[in-house]
């Protein structure tokens, strides 16, 4: 018998058995056993209803479920480490990111997957089917495209909007740095942290340490240690990040670094981590492949956290993605602000607190207190001016 949270290794018989016909269904919410409830469930009582919204549109908030139902929207160009493989090809992970926010948040979502990568496109997709759904969340959107888009779904959308390759990641890495501070003793303000791979993960990462106090940071692309020049967003990373005006690349970067954080699936030989601090951290959190196997990586560093599930210390964005949403969407909130992701963090990582260990940085996804920990947080941190009610 299998419990909840085991890591186990699942066959491939096992993984395509389970996606026969989809991973996600409906369910009714009234009864529909006979006449009468087909007469209210239906025509004419739901007339009644439409009459009722179409007087005051606020009303469709407490008699459709558009104000709980979150869209997972992609355009499969970046679909976990597997890359530009299309809209069809990337639903089955919209489907489980849909059967992860009803699990873990009790929040109804629908998989929405666009046959166009025209960010113009996109936007009016998503303006015009803004009726239907209360939240958007991106996923799987290359960089650097996904910048652009997320801005421009902000700025037309009166709901909440996040891409969670960018901020789940980021708010998952936050805590999990926290909890690795928390066991040795150290403060975020002190440590050199270095991040490979300035896609859309590797960005929000090095927004949201600086946000938190890292003094720090130096980012790293193919081409080395990110400078003013390069353009676009990596352009303005660069200019808040590299106090040091650490060049070259990541043997340069690593010389003394305390934090290693991988986002970019580029190996990283193992005489490089020997070149880190003592008691260094590293995140390999590349999928499935790490930058570093663990078994390498703890030659060197003291605590190592990777995203898969196999082995200690998960960085896995269902710590966060449900209760930020829930959160975002009890208060009423139109956006998800810096400070809603920062309050996230601080949840995660306080739930983990009572029982941290070098191999427990982060609780366990399927810890009942996360969800409800980080949307109690992200609702009271949700600003007056951000809430639409």
């Amino acid at each position: 018998m299998t419990i909840a949270g085991e890591r186990t290794i699942p066959t491939r018989e096992e993984i395509f058995a389970a996606h026969g016909g989809g991973k996600l269904g409906t369910a009714l919410t009234a009864p529909l056993a006979n006449a009468r409830d087909l007469a209210v469930a239906y025509t004419p009582g739901v007339a009644e209803v439409s009459r009722a919204i179409a007087a005051d549109p606020g009303l469709a908030a407490r008699y459709t479920w558009t104000n709980r139902l979150v869209a997972v929207v992609s355009d499969g160009t970046a679909v976990l480490g597997l890359g530009d493989i299309g809209p069809r090809a990337a639903l089955p992970v919209m489907e489980g990111k849909s059967a992860l926010f009803k699990a873990f948040a009790d929040l109804d979502s629908i998989p929405l997957v666009l046959d166009t990568t025209d960010v113009d496109e996109i936007v009016e997709a998503l303006v015009r089917l803004r009726p239907s759904f209360g939240a958007v969340n991106l996923e799987d959107v290359s960089a650097p495209r996904c910048f652009e888009l997320e801005r421009r779904l902000v700025e037309a959308l009166d709901c909440p909007v996040m891409h969670d390759d960018q901020h789940g990641t980021a708010i998952v890495l936050l805590a999990a740095l926290r909890g690795a501070c928390a066991v040795q003793g150290r403060e975020l303000d002190g440590l050199r942290v270095v991040i490979s791979g300035a896609g859309a993960a590797g960005v929000a990462c090095a927004r949201i340490l600086l946000a938190a106090g890292v003094r720090d940071v130096v980012v790293l692309d193919s081409r080395g240690v990110l400078d003013p020049g390069r353009g676009g967003e990596k352009a303005a990373v660069a200019a808040l990040t590299n106090p040091r005006g650490v060049t070259g690349g990541l043997a340069e970067a690593l010389d003394g670094a305390d934090v290693f954080v991988g986002l970019s699936s580029a190996k990283v030989p193992e005489e490089l981590l020997a070149r880190m601090a003592r008691e260094a951290i590293v995140f390999a959190l590349s999928n499935p492949d790490p930058e570093v196997h663990p078994d390498v990586a703890r030659r060197h560093a003291a605590i190592v956290a990777t995203g898969r599930s196999d082995f200690p210390n998960q960085i896995n964005n269902v710590l966060a993605f449900p209760g930020v949403f829930r959160g975002a969407l009890d208060a009423g909130a139109r956006r998800i602000t810096e400070e809603m992701k920062l309050a996230a963090a601080e949840a995660i990582f306080s739930v983990a607190r009572e029982e941290l260990s070098a191999d427990a940085i982060v609780p366990s996804p399927f810890d009942p207190r996360v969800a409800l920990a980080v949307s109690s947080a992200v609702a009271a941190a949700a600003p007056e001016s951000a809430v639409t009610h």
